[in-house]
């Protein structure tokens, strides 16, 4: 796991975009700290239940000064699930969904 990191680590240094990325994932770090945002194995327990699926994909973003977990799931079938919820109560805002 070290290595991984450090190779993630090196990667960040080299391509200057990769350092906003990692500013992300502080500013993330920090609200969830702060208790701003659920840490994603609770909402995703609380998701499982009325939105079942594979998870492929999720992204937190800051959106006029609400934190919002961005989720793709694939769910039985074949269908694809976009969600926007809210980091801190869990709370689906807004899906999506995609037939095969």
């Amino acid at each position: 796991m070290a290595c991984a990191l450090a190779a993630v680590l090196l990667v960040a240094a080299a391509w200057p975009g990769l350092a906003a990325a990692d500013d992300d994932h502080e500013r993330a770090r920090e609200a969830l700290v702060r208790g701003e945002v659920l840490p994603l194995s609770t909402l995703l327990q609380r998701l499982e239940r009325s939105h079942p699926g594979q998870v492929l994909e999720v992204e937190l973003e800051r959106d006029q000064g609400r934190w919002i977990y961005e989720l793709k799931l694939l769910q039985p079938g074949g269908r694809l699930m976009k969600l926007e919820v809210d980091a801190r109560s869990a709370e689906v805002l807004r899906q999506r969904r995609k037939e095969p």
